[in-house]
């Protein structure tokens, strides 16, 4: 019995004398510090004309716009996605389309077939490019590439708003 009393004793002068240690403390780059971070990993890195701010960071033959976050300390992101990761086109990035029976990219000026290559470079740039800024990356992204829109066939047209079913228990008007 003393054999047990002593072991509790034990157990709990352990957890007595136990000091946690302090957690360091986590490093939060800006935007600037995150922009040569992704240069040390090879990505393409160059200022995007027409928004104030944005870079274009392209990798594998896939790219996104990056902007700053305002008051990106508080919220530990300091970018955040202008345009979501898509396949380079000209210095363009493309929109990924899901019609149902295949995905698509899309740009201003063509649509095309994606191909399997294509979606690879997109879904490994994009888990590169959130694992290296500190984004969320979510289960169902990554699983797979995402996309932006999708339209199936068998949809189109039920968009219209269809007037509300009469209900039985409601009066009807003249009663």
């Amino acid at each position: 019995m003393e054999r047990g009393e002593d072991s509790a004793d034990s157990y709990f002068n352990i957890l007595a004398d136990w000091k946690a240690t302090m957690s360091r403390k986590s490093r939060n780059p800006n935007f600037d510090q995150t922009l040569e971070i992704l240069r040390a990993h090879s990505f393409d890195v160059r200022p995007l004309a027409g928004v104030a701010g944005a870079v274009l960071v392209g990798k594998h033959g896939a790219g996104a716009v990056l902007v700053p976050v305002p008051g990106s300390d508080a919220a530990g992101v300091p970018a955040a996605f202008a345009e979501r990761p898509g396949a380079l086109f000209g210095g363009e990035v493309s929109r990924l389309l899901d019609r149902g029976y295949q995905k698509f990219i899309k740009t201003s000026q063509f649509e095309l077939p994606a191909s399997a290559s294509q979606l690879q470079a997109i879904h490994l740039f994009s888990e590169e490019l959130k694992q290296l800024i500190g984004a969320i990356s979510l289960y169902n992204e990554g699983l797979g590439t995402t996309s932006d829109v999708y339209e199936y066939d068998r949809l189109q047209g039920r968009e219209a708003e269809e007037p509300a079913p009469a209900v039985p228990w409601e009066p009807a008007g003249g009663h």
